[in-house]
């Protein structure tokens, strides 16, 4: 265990890291006790103690619901968070702000900024990461089928340079990227997390729905479109009967440090979910493949 919001009945999920200013930022969703969901912000100088440090507002007319799920850039000396509004089936889309100091987020005027396109999905886009891929920002997302039932990952691609407003954003593919395939995946793969390594793009994912377990497993692609399984069993399991991630080991964020150390963040429960935790651990590569050190 590592950090969670003990102000608001011990809840953190779906972490974000980024380094900034000669300290760590965790982005999280966290939950009011009106049961509205917003984005937390905790700060660190060791990525070890986390002290909250506020939380972005919900000021907008499609965040009235609640928001959740951040994912988080630094582009040109400012934090771009990406993240979604939450609590409106398949109308929830990804949001977009901008932060000169990682508190204080001047919110993107055509929020929401993405939902996919096409008629392989219901047009949902949750659980948003972004990623620098060859000059350009990937971000990839979760949705699910028109049915509401299998969630599954897609991708978009926008120009540095376009703002990252509504027309700014390109399907990589009109087609899921990965949906779930394995039996302990069961009908969902979400929770994106990208990390390019050696020329190639790794997802790391979550694989199963909340406390079904949940439990973390990794692909990777030579493009950042066509993935491949580097194994059929999780990277991160859950953990073993009475451990804080019993429940679930899931919703993953990859972070390269500056020193080019990689840690990978994941909440965790251990009571079908009414108390979420967060943790990091450290991975590495080994003939092609993420292991955990």
């Amino acid at each position: 265990m590592l950090f969670t919001n003990e102000q608001l009945g011990s809840f953190a999920k779906d972490p974000a890291v980024v380094r900034f200013r000669d300290q760590y930022f965790l982005y999280y969703s966290l939950r009011h006790e009106d049961g509205r969901f917003g984005v937390g912000i905790a700060v660190s100088q060791d990525m070890e103690t986390w002290m909250p440090a506020g939380e972005v507002p919900q000021d907008m007319p499609c965040e009235a619901q609640g928001i959740a799920a951040p994912g988080a850039i630094v582009l040109d000396g400012k934090v771009h968070l990406f993240y979604q509004t939450y609590g409106n089936g398949n109308k929830d889309a990804i949001c977009h702000a901008v932060s000169q100091d990682g508190l204080i987020f001047a919110k993107n005027p055509e929020n929401p900024v993405f939902s996919p396109q096409g008629d392989w999905c219901c047009g949902r886009a949750i659980d948003a990461d972004v990623c620098l891929w060859q000059g350009r920002l990937h971000l990839y997302f979760a949705t699910r089928d028109h049915e509401m039932r299998v969630q599954k990952v897609g991708g978009a691609w926008a120009s540095l340079d376009s703002g990252f407003g509504k027309a700014a954003w390109h399907m990589l593919a009109k087609q899921s990227l990965l949906m779930p395939e394995l039996t302990w995946e069961g009908e969902c793969i979400e929770a994106p997390a990208t990390l390019v390594e050696d020329g190639r793009m790794y997802l790391f994912y979550g694989g199963s729905y909340n406390c079904t377990p949940q439990q973390i497993g990794c692909a990777v692609s030579e493009d950042g479109i066509f993935f491949q399984r580097v194994s059929e069993k999780p990277l991160i399991p859950c953990g073993e009967p009475g451990a804080w991630n019993s429940s679930e080991s899931g919703h993953p964020y990859v972070f390269r440090d500056e020193d080019g150390r990689i840690h990978l963040f994941n909440q965790g429960s251990s009571d079908g979910g009414e108390t979420w935790y967060l943790s990091r651990c450290e991975i590495a590569f080994e003939n092609g493949k993420p292991i955990r050190l």
